[in-house]
Parts: structure tokens; sequence; C-alpha cells
């Protein structure tokens, strides 16, 4: 059996989430929904990144027995630019201290860009964005990672990078 699992606060990671069950016939559901995970063979786990980690995949995963008969693929949702080494690299440290050492090293990992609504945010993501804002326009400009860059550059604006035939390589994963 089979399952799409996500973790999305704001629907981005829904998005994705919703068009690859679409295009495969696979069950969709929010990681609070799920209750028994060991019973599928094939996990895939959408989450939204969101303060450094991947939205409910911690929570999800530890209810986990076994991964080495399973099939998990985990596909991170988040603003910053997938195609740089950097942000991936960051990204994947965050991952690694979510998931047990065993659970990482086994599962295929990808990352996907989402989108971001600043009308749309809560008071608690609303001024963690403005606080990392003020912190990175204060930086010089030789420290500005292209991630810093572009959060500056789409702060309190309405961005969507969301691109769902990124969702192929995940539909290679599962054979």
């Amino acid at each position: 059996m089979k399952i799409i699992i996500y973790g999305s606060q704001y629907g981005t990671t829904k998005k994705y989430a919703d068009e690859l069950g679409k295009r495969t016939n696979i069950e969709v559901k929010s990681y609070d929904d799920v209750t028994d995970i060991n019973m599928y063979d094939t996990i895939i786990y959408l989450g939204g990144l969101y303060a450094g980690g991947v939205l409910g995949m911690k929570k999800t995963f530890a209810r986990l027995s076994s991964v080495s008969d399973k099939n998990i693929i985990i596909a991170t949702v988040g603003l910053a630019d997938p195609g740089d080494k950097e942000n991936t690299d960051t990204i994947k440290r965050g991952m690694e201290k979510q998931l047990s050492k065993e659970l990482f090293d086994h599962a295929h990992i990808l990352h996907l860009r989402g989108g971001i609504d600043y009308s749309c945010l809560g008071l608690k993501h609303k001024t963690m964005m403005a606080m990392l804002y003020k912190k990175a326009t204060g930086l010089p400009e030789e420290k500005k990672t292209a991630e810093v860059k572009a959060m500056i550059e789409t702060y309190n604006k309405k961005v969507d990078f969301v691109d769902l035939n990124r969702l192929d390589e995940v539909q290679l994963l599962l054979g």
C-alpha cells in the first residue's frame, strides 16, 4: 500500500500533495490524520519548511517501526531555491536533526519550491519573518547568500514558485 502524507501550514505543500495524488491515484492525508504509518510499504512525505524544520515530519516518522522494508520519499517545500547547493545542504542538516540516521540515509530526499503570501501569515510567522528581514538587511553585502537576497526581494509580497512538473521526479522514484 502507498500513501502521500503532507504537512502544510498555508497550503503550498498541500497543493503539491493533491496534484501528486491525482497523478498517481495514491491516497493523500495530512500528517495529523495518519494513524498507522506502518501499514504502508511506500510512504511519500511532503513537508513545508518552517524555521529550519519540516512540518510534521518528525512526528510522522517517530511512529515508524522499521525503514528497511519501506520505500520512503521525502520532499521538502520552501522558499529557498533547491538549485542552490548551499540551500539544500542547510535543509538536509535540519532534516538530520528531525530523523534517525537510519531513516535519513534510507529515504529518497527531494526539494521543491513553494511560495508565500505575507497577507495570510499568522502573527507568529509575520513576526518571525520581520525579524529575519531586519537581520538580513543588516548583513554586509558579501555575507548575503542567494537565499537571503531572495528573502529580502520577496519580503511582504505574495510569491509563488510552485512548479508541479517537479513532481515528475517523485513519480520516477515510485517505479
